[in-house]
């Protein structure tokens, strides 16, 4: 407990980087090509946060690198995949 309360300040602009991607997603309904934006823009972020608390907690690989891109684009395929279907 006593770790996440350590780390709460990063997970909380972890939320908001989240929070703030699915609104413009949500807000923006009617632009796809601007969710497109949104979703590298939000992708891009998360990578940048992970990249800052590991290099903050001095923990940084480039595994870890690896493993936030990988997830931001697995991340990336989905929403596209969402938008451009609909």
């Amino acid at each position: 407990m006593k770790t996440f309360v350590k780390h709460l300040p990063h997970y909380l602009t972890l939320f908001g980087i989240i929070f703030a991607g699915f609104a413009g997603l949500i807000l923006f309904s009617y632009d796809k090509y601007f969710q497109l934006s949104i979703g590298v823009a939000a992708a891009s972020a998360y990578v940048a946060w992970g990249v800052v608390h590991h290099i903050l907690h001095k923990d940084f690989y480039f595994e870890i690198l690896l493993e936030y891109l990988a997830v931001a684009i697995l991340g990336l395929t989905i929403v596209f995949s969402l938008i451009i279907r609909s």
